[in-house]
């Protein structure tokens, strides 16, 4: 076999298991790569959202002002006042 496979295993932990015929030559070293892969089904999209949602740490008017913050426009608010 020349080039690459790319094949599915499950990890029984001890051995890698392929999840079908592998079709490789016996005896033979191969380099072996490991990426994870998640089981698709499993989370809901509001799992994945929360996989990359955040905090933004900021002053307390940014929902308010944040047109001043991010482009330097007069306050809407005077400093302090609402």
């Amino acid at each position: 076999m020349t080039g690459t496979k790319t094949l599915h295993a499950v990890f029984d932990g001890k051995v890698l298991k392929p999840e079908n015929a592998a079709n490789l030559e016996p005896n033979v070293r191969y380099l072996v790569t490991i990426e994870r892969k998640e089981e698709t089904g499993k989370q809901s999209l509001w799992d994945v959202l929360s996989e990359f949602s955040g905090t933004v740490e900021g002053p307390k008017d940014w929902s308010e002002e944040h047109d001043h913050y991010l482009y330097g426009t007069p306050r809407r608010h005077g400093k302090g006042q609402k």
